[in-house]
């Protein structure tokens, strides 16, 4: 039998681009354009108010803000945007000092933004670039793909695309049948070959990898439960509380406590991978394994 192609050749699932949201001056916005071409998505905004308003109603990846364009009278706004949304970076951009960056860029650092790039060179945009690009590593989905990519190496192509596609596709797969639409196989086949291989059902690898990226989104103070529900494309947040305690028989509230992001990534490798590795090393969840026969197929 033929073997399988090496995983570095699976086209692979794209990704949405890191969306970056900004307050600037006009001449910043065109070299933030310049500088993000191809690599980020930027929402250019008037206001302070406005930033906080993406950050809690879009999936915001960073957070920039000209020290120029910095008015003091938003501290209040802005403090409150920091601490509510820590997962969100927040950069204060210098391309030109006046007589209030001073004041400004203290005013800032007492709200809690942290780190100040010198645009004055052409090093400090790159110094941009790089640390948007490395703040977006430390996302959920990098996190988790980069993990899997160490626990199951070897794997069948079709049996890592059934994982990326539970952390990468948008909107969110919900069901086994979304599941199977995306894989071009009947439901009814795919979980049979998951029991067949005595794994995990492909229902409990979903819910549990859906909650990974919602103990992520809800380690933003800012985000309610309803925001989180929208943002995962649950029906209503009443569908996601009800998620929740079938899952892992908590409230949500009790969930947003229990776990952030890191820890319930930990429990689903602990729960649905590191345990199966050799019969996941092995698993076709497309093409029937050699001697199955499945009426489905």
């Amino acid at each position: 039998m033929p073997s399988d192609k090496s995983r570095t050749h699976v086209p692979s699932i794209v990704v949405r681009a890191p969306v970056i949201a900004t307050v600037l001056t006009p001449l910043e916005r065109i070299r933030v354009d310049v500088a993000s071409s191809g690599v980020f998505e930027v929402l250019h905004r008037g206001s302070v108010d406005e930033l906080a308003e993406d950050v809690r109603s879009q999936e915001v990846d960073a957070v920039i803000l000209s020290v120029a364009r910095y008015d003091t009278g938003s501290t209040a706004r802005m403090a409150a945007m920091v601490r509510e949304f820590p997962t969100v970076p927040t950069f204060a951009l210098l391309t030109d000092v006046q007589r209030s960056t001073p004041h400004s860029v203290l005013e800032l650092g007492r709200v809690g933004v942290r780190t100040l790039i010198d645009a004055r060179s052409p090093a400090g945009w790159s110094a941009l670039r790089d640390l948007l690009t490395h703040e977006r590593s430390t996302d959920v989905q990098r996190q988790m793909l980069g993990a899997l990519n160490l626990d199951l190496a070897g794997v069948a192509p079709d049996c890592w695309k059934f994982f990326e596609l539970l952390f990468t596709h948008k909107p969110y797969i919900a069901n086994v049948r979304q599941m199977g639409r995306h894989l071009n196989v009947i439901p009814g086949t795919l979980m049979s070959r998951f029991y067949r291989a005595n794994l995990p059902s492909p229902k409990r690898y979903i819910d549990v990898g859906r909650l990974v990226r919602a103990a992520r989104l809800l380690e933003n103070a800012g985000l309610s439960v309803t925001s989180v529900a929208r943002k995962l494309d649950y029906s209503s947040p009443q569908a996601f509380s009800r998620h929740v305690r079938c899952v892992l028989g908590m409230s949500p509230v009790r969930f947003r406590e229990a776990y952030d992001g890191e820890k319930m990534l930990r429990k689903f490798r602990e729960e649905l991978i590191l345990p199966h590795v050799a019969k996941l090393r092995s698993f076709r969840p497309v093409s029937a394994q050699p001697g199955w026969i499945s009426k489905c197929a």
